[in-house]
């Protein structure tokens, strides 16, 4: 299984519901916070090309945040990928 990474702020909804789904999946995830990290979250800009939270790879295929997440997996994608 690819390496998840997903970046996160601890009061986030959208955070929160994609940690909830990679949860329902049994998908282990390595979490960063940008709470107070500003070099996180510029790190985080810089890879992503956006500043919203959160921002999920898996492998090296950015997905993007929240609502991306769970279009992959409407759509019947998200096992596929993270399979590859």
């Amino acid at each position: 299984m690819p390496r998840v990474l997903i970046y996160t702020s601890a009061w986030c909804p959208y955070c929160i519901r994609a940690k909830q789904l990679l949860d329902r999946k049994g998908v282990a995830y390595q979490e960063i916070s940008v709470d107070g990290q500003p070099d996180a979250r510029t790190e985080m800009a810089r890879k992503a090309g956006r500043t919203s939270v959160p921002q999920i790879w898996i492998g090296s295929t950015h997905v993007g945040g929240c609502d991306d997440l769970h279009a992959l997996e409407r759509a019947g994608r998200l096992d596929a990928l993270l399979r590859d």
